[in-house]
C-alpha cells in the first residue's frame, strides 16, 4: 500500500474513533506533541488530548448524534518546504444543534458546521493539523448576524458539482499534476497583485478560472458564482477595501485527482483601507488565516471552497465578534 492510501486509512480510522470517544482518539492517533491550528478563539495547540477537551467534547455536547459528512477526502506530498504526506477533508459536521457552544444558543434542529482540515501523518501517528471552521456560518443558522454586510450569498455549501471529490481510492497521479499546475499558476500569477494595475480583474481571473467559476466563499463575504460576479462581489471589494497585501507563503499544499488545496498560518497579512465587510479603515495590519480547496476542470480551476479565520483577522483589529453574542441574544 502505498504512503497515501496508508495515510488515508489512517485518518479514516481516527474519523471512527473520534465518533467513540475525542480523549481516546487523541491519545491513539495523534504523537502526544501534536500540533493542532484552529479557528479563532481556539488557535493554535500543542496537546491533543487538550483539543480533543477543549474542542470537540464541547462541540459533541452541542451538536448532538453529530455527523462527519466528506464532500472533499484526498492525500498527498507536500512539495513546500514542509515537505510530508498529508490528507485533507472538507464537508460539514452535522447535528442537533441541543446545547449552546461559543455562546450561540441552540436551535434544537439540523445545524451544519462547515469545516476543512489538512493532517499530516508520519508512519503510524498525526504529527500536525490544521482545522478550520466556520464559526459564523454556524451562528448565521441560529438567526445571529456577526457581520454588518455581505456581498456574496449565504447558504449551506454543496459538494463538488462532479460528485467525485471523495476519493478513498487511489488516484491517477498525472491529474493530481495537472490540478497542482493549475494551483500553482493561479498562486504565481497574483502573487505581487497590489490592487486593480495593469490589465484588471476582468483580464487577469480568466487566466486561472474557467467563466462558470463558483467561489464558496465564509459567512462575512459569501458564495458568488461566475467570473463577471466574483469580480463584484468578492474579487473587486477585496482589493478595493484591503491594502498593503504581504503573502506569507504555505505550509502545506497537495492535490490528488482533479482536487487540491492549501493552508497557511498565516497566508496573507493585509491593511484594511475601509469599506471591506462594512468595517472601517485601519493603519494596523491583520492576519489571514486561510485553508483553500479548488476543483479543476480541464486546464483551469472552476470550484473553490474558502475557510478565512475573519474572526481572527477582525480581532487583531480590535473588534471581538464572538463577545458580542451574549449582548445580541439580549
Amino acid at each position: 500500500m502505498s504512503d497515501l492510501q496508508s495515510a488515508k486509512d489512517l485518518v479514516r480510522r481516527y474519523f471512527a474513533a473520534l465518533d467513540e470517544g475525542a480523549v481516546a482518539a487523541a491519545k491513539t492517533y495523534f504523537s502526544p506533541d501534536a500540533i493542532w491550528r484552529g479557528y479563532h478563539p481556539f488557535h493554535e495547540i500543542h496537546d491533543p488530548v487538550e483539543v480533543a477537551k477543549r474542542f470537540w467534547e464541547p462541540l459533541q455536547n452541542s451538536l448532538r448524534r453529530m455527523q462527519r459528512r466528506l464532500d472533499i477526502f484526498m492525500a498527498g506530498e507536500n512539495q513546500l518546504d514542509a515537505g510530508g504526506v498529508w490528507v485533507a477533508s472538507m464537508g460539514h459536521l452535522m447535528g442537533l444543534f441541543d446545547e449552546p457552544w461559543l455562546n450561540i444558543p441552540p436551535t434544537n434542529k439540523i445545524a451544519m458546521l462547515r469545516y476543512a482540515e489538512f493532517h499530516r501523518v508520519e508512519g503510524d501517528k498525526i504529527t500536525d493539523t490544521a482545522m478550520f471552521f466556520d464559526i459564523p456560518h454556524l451562528a448565521a443558522q441560529a438567526g445571529l448576524r456577526l457581520f454588518a454586510s455581505q456581498t456574496g450569498a449565504h447558504l449551506v455549501h454543496p459538494a463538488p458539482m462532479t460528485h467525485t471529490g471523495v476519493m478513498f481510492d487511489a488516484q491517477n497521479p498525472e491529474e493530481g499534476l495537472k490540478t497542482k499546475a493549475a494551483i500553482d499558476f493561479m498562486i504565481n500569477d497574483i502573487r505581487d497583485w497590489t490592487g486593480r494595475e495593469e490589465l484588471g480583474l476582468e483580464i487577469e481571473l480568466p487566466r486561472s478560472w474557467n467563466d462558470d467559476m463558483i467561489w464558496w466563499g465564509p459567512t462575512g463575504i459569501g458564495a458568488t458564482y461566475t467570473i463577471e460576479r466574483y469580480i463584484k462581489q468578492h474579487a473587486g471589494p477585496f482589493r478595493d477595501g484591503l491594502a498593503d497585501r504581504t503573502f506569507n507563503g504555505h505550509i502545506a499544499r497537495i492535490a490528488e485527482g482533479e482536487f487540491g488545496g492549501f493552508f497557511g498560518w498565516p497566508n496573507l497579512t493585509l491593511k484594511p483601507s475601509g469599506g471591506f465587510m462594512g468595517m472601517p479603515a485601519s493603519d494596523k495590519a491583520s492576519d489571514m488565516r486561510v485553508i483553500d480547496m479548488y476543483r479543476r476542470s480541464g486546464d483551469k480551476l472552476t470550484e473553490n471552497w474558502i475557510f478565512i479565520d475573519l474572526l481572527h483577522f477582525w480581532n487583531q483589529q480590535g473588534a471581538d465578534i464572538l463577545g458580542r453574542i451574549p449582548h445580541m441574544r439580549g
